[in-house]
């Protein structure tokens, strides 16, 4: 066992990662930021659970480092977030072998990984061979999740001094939503005047089984959405089977973040915004119009079933 490391950080990477890992070898789970009840779930696919009882890169990094010396392993598979990034680079400069973030599709070979990722605001894609071992790094829904189907065991991964001493944690506001596993997403853009107008986004989402993420202006610098909903190349990428895109001109940089997206109905009353040349759906209309018609539309929809 362990011929594939599986990093965890997130509830909804776990099944994708593992069921990735499967189709290439024997997996062995490496889980931070877990709850109890999370690494139940991860012992629930069957393989062993090393838990690193830290959030901080350094401390991931130096986890990680510490199994690939023990257990050789051809690959080392994780989701695409900030802190994994950042502590898988720090492994692959120490053991110099292979990394690549923002994996949108993998494809096995005896002799090395195929993977795909685009670059340029995605506008171009790019297929690497790169030989065993390496590091992987995907976007949501690149793999089917693996069934639960045993009882893992759990063991404490335990690291010592990384020489990095943590002077002052300061939290961010933060929203709790996991816009990853969200299968309907709507997106807000500069179209809205102000915060509280979000609220239309929000009754929307909420009618659609939905979640609210937002372009970089909207979360970044204006700050009307928390951290954690800014979607776009620095920020989340999303792969819903919906995205709603409102009031977004359609930048490279945020149309990166929701290129896995399945539809994208866009609405923007500009006709000559960008967003349009990607957009499955196109609605030319002013949103303070369209969405509360469409509300009501949703509400005597659901109110006659």
């Amino acid at each position: 066992m362990g011929n594939v490391i599986v990093v965890s950080q997130r509830p909804s990477d776990a099944g994708e990662l593992v069921g990735l890992a499967r189709s290439i070898g024997d997996p062995v789970i490496v889980a931070f930021q877990d709850s109890a009840e999370r690494v139940e779930e991860l012992l629930s696919y069957g393989y062993k659970v090393y838990r690193v009882k830290s959030s901080r890169p350094e401390v991931l990094a130096k986890a990680i480092s510490t199994l690939y010396n023990e257990l050789k392993p051809k690959l080392i598979v994780g989701p695409n977030t900030r802190n994994v990034k950042d502590a898988m680079a720090w492994v692959a400069g120490l053991h110099d072998i292979h990394m690549a973030p923002d994996v949108a599709g993998v494809r096995v070979e005896p002799d090395g990984i195929v993977y795909k990722r685009g670059f340029l605001s995605e506008r171009v894609t790019m297929t690497v061979k790169a030989p065993y071992p390496a590091i992987i790094l995907v976007n949501p829904r690149v793999a089917e999740p693996a069934p639960r189907e045993g009882v893992g065991e759990l063991i404490e991964l335990n690291v010592g001094d990384t020489m990095v001493r943590v002077l002052e944690v300061k939290a961010k506001e933060l929203s709790g939503v996991n816009l990853e596993a969200a299968e309907v997403i709507v997106g807000v853009g500069r179209g809205f005047k102000a915060k509280e107008d979000l609220s239309m986004a929000f009754e929307l989402a909420k009618l659609l089984g939905g979640q609210v993420g937002g372009t970089r202006p909207i979360a970044a610098d204006l700050k009307w959405l928390p951290e954690d909903a800014w979607i776009g190349i620095s920020g989340k990428r999303v792969a819903p089977k919906l995205y709603i895109a409102i009031g977004i001109s359609g930048a490279p940089q945020h149309m990166s973040g929701v290129s896995g997206s399945k539809v994208i109905v866009a609405v923007n009353k500009d006709k000559s915004a960008p967003i349009f040349k990607q957009a499955d759906y196109g609605v030319v209309a002013d949103l303070y119009k369209f969405i509360p018609a469409l509300i009501d539309v949703l509400k005597r929809r659901r109110g006659s079933t």
